[in-house]
């Protein structure tokens, strides 16, 4: 595997996630901060809008309005440019906190949530991949996924792929034009099945965690490995064929690819996920690297 230079974009976050190329510059959400903001290549930061209830996951819908997960309200959030209103509430199907998203081409927004409550040391627990349709229609669009995470759609927009972080897999579903999922499959292997009830348990059964992630062209996915300090870009079925590892004491939390060629891979990185660390503190920072190929698809 490639030795690559790793650089430092941004310092001084709480914990960033949901990284996004859009439109020449990178949007970022920062769990603690409860800010959604913009960075430019060279590490210059502004913060668009706050989301109170903690801001993870983002995408665009048609309109070009930008969609925000706000994770612990249960909500995702509207960003016209000037103001954010609630463009569905999916209380009702969440078991933890909510989490990352991804938009199809048609403009369904696909969710996922923790399942559990992961930072209180609940038992672990499945949950669903939930839709929302372009009229606000919320409904569950697949069930009994351990902790449905970062998500990409082909760039045909025919198949949408969902990480299960507590599950070593990747899991696929054909997309349909109304945003239904069919032909459930495992896209890839990453290690054994997970047995474990408590987090610590499942924590250990886990040989990779991935969370946030981007496509490439080559249909491969780069997946931050949440327990391994580390992203790895994982071909269909499960080889890991490239590895980029993070600074000595920084585990990746997500990552995109992007820049203007779509070969810069943004990490985010902190010394661990646990709310009550890195609430208190600004130790998060933001990674970059170059890599030979360039995104594709959705993100």
């Amino acid at each position: 595997m490639a030795e690559r230079e790793v650089r430092t974009v941004l310092t001084g976050g709480g914990f960033f996630e949901g990284p996004r190329w859009h439109e020449g510059t990178w949007w970022v959400s920062d769990f603690y901060r409860h800010t959604v903001s913009t960075v430019t290549a060279d590490g210059q930061e502004t913060v668009r809008f706050e989301v109170p209830g903690q801001p993870s996951g983002q995408g665009w819908l048609p309109d070009g309005s930008l969609v925000v997960v706000s994770m612990k309200t249960h909500e995702v959030l509207r960003w016209d440019g000037s103001a954010l209103s609630t463009y569905a509430d999916l209380t009702e199907h969440c078991g933890g906190h909510l989490n990352d998203l991804v938009v199809g081409p048609g403009g369904h927004v696909f969710v996922g949530d923790f399942g559990f409550d992961l930072m209180g040391g609940g038992d672990a627990a499945t949950a669903s991949l939930k839709r929302i349709d372009p009229d606000g229609t919320v409904s569950v669009a697949a069930e009994g996924l351990q902790f449905p995470n970062g998500s990409v759609i082909t760039p045909d927009g025919g198949t949408l792929v969902v990480g299960e972080t507590l599950g070593n897999r990747y899991t696929a579903f054909d997309l349909g034009d109304d945003g239904s999922l069919t032909n459930r499959r495992v896209w890839a292997s990453l290690g054994p099945e997970v047995t474990g009830r408590t987090v610590d348990e499942v924590l250990g059964q886990l040989a990779v965690a991935p969370d946030g992630c981007a496509l490439d062209a080559d249909g491969c996915i780069w997946a931050a490995d949440a327990v391994g300090g580390r992203v790895v870009r994982v071909a269909e079925g499960g080889e890991i064929v490239d590895a980029v590892a993070a600074p000595e004491g920084l585990g990746v939390y997500a990552c995109m690819l992007g820049g203007e060629d779509g070969r810069t891979l943004l990490m985010c990185a902190a010394p661990d996920f646990y709310e009550h660390n890195r609430a208190p503190v600004r130790e998060a920072v933001l990674l970059a690297t170059e890599v030979d190929v360039p995104h594709a698809g959705r993100p």
